[in-house]
């Protein structure tokens, strides 16, 4: 569907969808007028490295002091744990492989694509895009405004990509160059990136009057996304403070092929213990350094006219492994990988310090801001919106969530499905010799994800109907999706390859 033919099926229904929900929900006189929404979104925050989510050693105050002021979500994932197919899928209100978004060298199938932007547009706000979006040079999705800084929307993705041999398991000598850059410092391009923005949206939130129209401003802080670079002085509230991953004696062994692959290709086996403790102290004070940025932002926002009626979002578009399960980095959908934190504030709405426990994805969030605007999502969008399960905990919720990877330093493209407290993920056959594997997780009695359920026989009929509720949400067998995948991939768009503002790597 274009934006053309998505507008012919729409007009007129944003403002009487949205508001009318707002209106039965009980909202007070202030809170039916269309809200601000200032979605803020990192890069690669484990969502366990929040004093908020029960984390006593994290330092995050401000993000505390959100959630205390909001309902934060326990139980919340992104749609794919790599940077483009995740901000695609929230751009397109999507799953990544319903658009084609399989790598970071990807975009939406056409330049007028239906996107979050341009239904609020349509809906009477002004969209403002602030910092990372990983998007191609030539594309801003119907963003009418962007503020300083723009180098990581600056990439010219290439569409191509491909799969390791499936027998191709042979150690590599050495670790990746990433783990080099684990070290204290006063300024790094990341640290530099944050800066600009958080000058840029407080600049913004501070000329906002209350009689100006209503905004979405988008801000996409790269924070704490690796290089792990942070002032010494965060790095020392953290030393001798983490405790390293649990990593059974021959668990490594244990694991599904593709994250085999992925320690292989990531360069991520034999990392000493002295780089991996570190890596997670400084990983803990990035986290804190990037709390500090977001605190300035939302005390700028507390001192505005717009404070009253501004809905505040914070989640990241995927965590980080730091070193659990023997992984770095994300492309996985164990959970520092693939849950992400998700704060939703409103108090002229809602009563701060709830809790909700369902299960829930970044898609959601979509719907949620659509909402919330007024705005109509065209009908073939994934995800539903919160906003009755945000006034009522009791409000019947439909609790999954789908997570995708068909990216890089893999023999096949993977899924997995989250519903209730189990956790299923499909691995796609890699060829005729390689059959597709499985894992089945508990996270009630398996909080840490080491006890692979899959194989065992009175576990058989869960496994078949967490796979066919699978292939029913994202509407296609992955089997065949893994096939689209590989054809798209070797035949990409014509382009050269991503460049490294569009940090195709990452």
């Amino acid at each position: 569907m274009t934006r053309r033919e998505y507008l012919r099926g729409a007009v007129g229904a944003a403002a009487a969808v949205g508001l009318g929900r707002l209106a039965s929900a009980g909202a007070s006189d202030s809170a039916r007028r269309p809200p601000n929404i200032l979605f803020i979104l990192s890069d690669e925050h484990n969502a366990r490295v929040l004093g908020c989510c029960g984390n006593a050693i994290a330092r995050t105050p401000n993000l505390d002091a959100l959630a205390n002021r909001g309902v934060v979500f326990e139980n919340a994932y992104t749609n794919s744990p790599l940077c483009v197919p995740s901000r695609l899928s929230i751009t397109s209100g999507k799953y990544s492989s319903r658009v084609s978004v399989w790598n970071n060298d990807c975009w939406l199938p056409s330049s007028d694509y239906p996107s979050l932007p341009r239904i609020l547009d349509d809906a009477g706000y002004e969209t403002v895009l602030c910092g990372k979006m990983h998007y191609d040079r030539t594309q801003r999705y119907g963003f009418t405004k962007e503020l300083q800084p723009t180098t990581l929307n600056n990439g010219t993705m290439s569409g191509t990509g491909g799969r390791r041999k499936p027998d191709d398991l042979a150690p590599t000598p050495g670790i990746s160059d990433r783990f080099s850059q684990f070290h204290p410092g006063d300024s790094s391009s990341h640290l530099e990136h944050d800066r600009t923005l958080t000058a840029s949206a407080t600049k913004f939130i501070r000329e906002r009057k209350a009689s100006d129209k209503p905004f979405f401003f988008l801000s996409g802080y790269i924070t704490p996304h690796f290089p792990l670079i942070v002032p010494e002085k965060y790095w020392k509230n953290f030393q001798d403070k983490v405790p390293l991953p649990t990593i059974p004696e021959g668990y490594l062994d244990t694991l599904a092929p593709n994250y085999k692959h992925e320690r292989i290709g990531f360069n991520e086996e034999d990392v000493p213990t002295d780089v991996v403790k570190k890596g997670r102290e400084l990983y803990y004070g990035l986290a804190q350094w990037f709390d500090e940025q977001v605190g300035e932002l939302l005390k700028t926002l507390g001192d505005s006219e717009v404070a009253d009626n501004t809905v505040v979002i914070y989640s990241s578009d995927h965590g980080e492994n730091m070193g659990e399960h023997g992984l770095w980095w994300k492309n996985a959908m164990f959970e520092p990988a693939s849950h992400v934190p998700l704060i939703v504030s409103w108090p002229a709405r809602w009563k701060g310090g709830q809790r909700r426990s369902g299960v829930c994805s970044l898609v959601d969030v979509v719907q949620t801001i659509a909402d919330l605007a007024g705005a109509h999502t065209p009908k073939d969008w994934n995800g539903d919106s919160l906003a009755a399960y945000l006034s009522d905990p009791s409000d019947p919720w439909k609790d999954i969530a789908v997570s995708e990877y068909y990216a890089h330093n893999i023999a096949s493209g993977f899924v997995m499905l989250r519903e209730g407290s189990l956790k299923y993920v499909y691995h796609t056959q890699a060829d005729e010799k390689h059959p597709a594997q499985r894992e089945l997780y508990d996270l009630k009695t398996d909080p840490g994800e080491l006890t692979n359920l899959a194989e065992r026989p009175e576990h058989k009929e869960t496994i078949e109907r967490l796979h066919a509720r699978l292939i029913k949400e994202v509407g296609e067998d992955p089997e065949k999706t893994e096939q689209r995948a590989r054809v798209d991939l070797a035949k990409g768009y014509g382009r050269k390859k991503a460049d490294k503002n569009s940090a195709g790597a990452a």
